[in-house]
């Protein structure tokens, strides 16, 4: 098998089991990458011609390149994207052996998550209200902690503002699980407001979040939306994913036992939530289940 031929089945490998599309782009781009070091410098055409010392010449490679500055984390996220791949080469039986095995990664500290201050989601909050559909979704992640894929996938139908108690229904995506998460007091009123405003849609669009024109708001566009207005603010060194980072630990300073946290966020294991008690000083006093506004 070729060298682009494993890229293609890697890919569609990926797609079929519904991995999200940044994390497919991440690993094509890490494969590729590789691919073009193997197929130039090693002379390298099929898969089957891959070995250790390849792989780890390639991975120096990149550690030197000064001007690409990869840093180590960086550099351990192309080796699990190379033995992702032959991991799977070797499951569908297109190598006999696995060259990426005893490639290791390099040893790095792990930052703690960034967490804003309530100066700072409160500046955010501001900052955006004169815009409803994008003080919405800054809200919806403040409140819920939800991805922002998740909340770019949101329909009309995952909101359930009516019943007793006002929640909305996330939708499973690649190893994501599917969950409903209750609506606090402020994240159902912004929802509310929005809806009242929200562009009319062609009937075939149902989705929450959509463009003045009607369209499926993307990703990307809230991504750029959030991050331009936590620069308007002068907020530093902050992402989009650290306002669920802040959802986080808001609600486990408030007592939300820790195994229902990990089911509200959507965390496969424990563990990844476990990391958020770190970054608390005293345990709280109660214990609540209810999601408590920011």
């Amino acid at each position: 098998m070729t060298l682009p031929e494993a890229l293609k089945q890697f890919t569609e490998y990926l797609e079929k089991q519904g991995r999200s599309l940044s994390t497919i782009t991440a690993y094509s781009k890490d494969i590729e990458q590789m691919k073009d070091y193997l197929s130039q410098e090693e002379s390298v055409k099929k898969i089957e011609e891959v070995n250790t010392k390849q792989l780890n010449n390639y991975i120096n490679k990149i550690r030197s390149d000064k001007k690409s500055n990869y840093t180590l984390k960086t550099i351990s996220r192309k080796i699990n994207s190379m033995k992702t791949l032959f991991k799977f080469l070797i499951s569908e039986q297109y190598v006999d052996n696995n060259p990426a095995l005893s490639v290791k990664h390099p040893k790095y500290e792990i930052s703690p998550p960034r967490i804003l201050t309530k100066l700072e989601y409160c500046a955010l909050r501001d900052v955006t209200r004169t815009n409803l559909r994008l003080f919405t979704i800054v809200e919806l992640l403040l409140q819920t902690g939800v991805r922002i894929g998740e909340l770019a996938r949101l329909t009309i139908e995952d909101v359930a503002l009516d019943s007793n108690t006002p929640k909305i229904n996330v939708k499973a995506f690649g190893s994501n699980p599917a969950r409903e998460v209750e609506l606090n007091s402020q994240a159902e009123l912004a929802l509310r407001k929005y809806l009242e405003i929200r562009p009319q849609a062609e009937d075939k669009v149902n989705a929450l979040f959509v463009t003045k024109n009607g369209n499926p708001l993307l990703v990307r566009n809230i991504r750029t939306s959030i991050t331009r207005s936590l620069k308007k603010i002068g907020v530093k060194g902050a992402t989009v994913n650290d306002i669920r980072n802040t959802f986080i630990l808001h609600q486990l300073k408030n007592g939300m036992p820790i195994d229902v946290l990990a089911i509200t966020v959507g965390h496969k294991r424990i563990t990844s939530t476990k990391r958020y008690l770190e970054l608390i000083d005293d345990k709280p006093k109660r214990k609540s289940t209810k999601i408590l506004p920011l």
